[in-house]
């Protein structure tokens, strides 16, 4: 088989304060963020985005300890990753690829190709696929191989997504124990999943499966931690005027507090890391809105980090992907879809918005729109949102 690597592939987000306006103009630069008519249009208002909401977006950051922790968390999974194989007898060089920031995923490939790798694994660390995720990550890696005739040499099995890994089940369910056997009344607990929201037309109009995935995950969970807990489902980071999957996570902790729920643990599903959504929007915002409807003890199971059941899963994906597969790409992205989302045509234009970088909350859409119709003498900004 040759040499073999482990790409990891995950969003990425500003190691320090220094780095969110860079990051944000990477972010806004791609025309998957920012939908417009003309492509010219795209960098000046990458930067003028980047610099109106760099001040307010390093006040966020600044909250959770200066920076994002997710470069530092997915080069330790990497590293357990490694030392895992090779307990079990394989031995694998990983690479971590981030959509927006450094270590880039370009940065990857390019290490790869100088490395003489002969087969990849690519692992989103996504566990349920979505076309704005995962998906927009293996439209990247597409092109990388459409111009590099060294890549096409390279067999490589990408992996779509792992919700259904059984270690990765039995260790979402061991996290939630934990959290659930530090209360008094663990049973009476309600368990309140919440998720990464898609604007709704993703799932209805392009058939992503995000939706699906993530509710089926919900129950396998609940199945391996076989506890008599309540549990819900809900979707948080929603932005813009555009409907999201509902029920979104802030009105349906109200409605929990509504029901007399007092005790509420928090799942983050969708999230193997510690980052903005897990450490600001969920420690601090929804902590403060559970407080103000009645739910007063209020926990947060951790993220999977470097959990020995999660990094076992990971290994198990790794060995179970190393026979090559004729599962391509293009392959992977072709959605059922009755509208074309991707790659934009030039009347699909619109703002869309990162998960790191959800603190923006659109509030340049007015801008946007004025440009827009300075332009093209169209009044109405179109919204299509995204999750990164």
């Amino acid at each position: 088989m040759g040499r073999v690597g482990v790409l990891l592939l995950n969003l990425g987000g500003p190691d320090k304060l220094e780095d969110v306006g860079p990051f944000l103009y990477n972010l806004f630069s791609d025309p998957e963020i920012i939908r417009l008519p003309f492509s010219w249009l795209q960098k000046p208002l990458a930067w003028f985005i980047a610099t109106r909401r760099t001040s307010q977006s390093q006040e966020n950051y600044r909250k959770i300890g200066g920076g994002s922790p997710l470069r530092s968390i997915t080069e330790q999974q990497g590293k357990a990753l490694k030392e895992r194989l090779n307990t079990l007898g394989r031995d694998a060089n990983i690479y971590i690829g981030m959509r927006y920031w450094h270590p880039f995923t370009e940065e990857a490939i390019t290490k790869i190709t100088e490395e003489n790798i002969k087969h990849l694994v690519i692992l989103p660390l996504y566990p349920q696929f979505s076309i704005s995720t995962s998906g927009s990550s293996f439209r990247l890696l597409e092109k990388l191989w459409q111009k590099n005739p060294k890549l096409q040499q390279m067999a490589y099995n990408a992996i779509p997504s792992w919700y259904k890994q059984s270690c990765y089940l039995q260790a979402m369910a061991d996290l939630i124990s934990q959290e659930l056997d530090q209360l008094l009344n663990p049973n009476e607990a309600h368990i309140f999943f919440s998720a990464h929201g898609v604007p709704k037309s993703y799932v209805e109009e392009a058939g992503d499966p995000y939706q699906q995935e993530i509710e089926e995950c919900t129950e396998l969970i609940m199945l391996t931690l076989n506890r008599p807990n309540n549990y819900s489902l809900a979707y948080q980071s929603r932005v813009g005027p555009v409907e999201w999957l509902q029920p979104y996570t802030d009105d349906a902790i109200k409605d929990l507090g509504k029901k007399g729920v007092n005790t509420l643990v928090v799942v983050p599903i969708s999230f193997v890391s510690e980052h903005i959504e897990t450490l600001e929007e969920i420690d601090i915002e929804y902590r403060e809105i559970a407080e103000k409807a009645g739910i007063h003890n209020f926990r947060r199971v951790p993220a999977l980090n470097t959990h020995p059941l999660f990094i076992q899963a990971l290994a198990n994906l790794v060995i179970e992907s190393l026979e090559p597969s004729s599962l391509t790409f293009t392959q992977i992205n072709q959605m059922k879809k009755k509208v074309k989302i991707y790659p934009p045509e030039r009347w699909e234009w619109g703002i869309t918005i990162s998960a790191e970088v959800w603190n923006g909350r659109i509030a340049m859409l007015g801008f946007i729109a004025l440009i827009v119709e300075m332009i093209t003498g169209h009044g109405l900004l179109h919204i299509v949102g995204i999750l990164q």
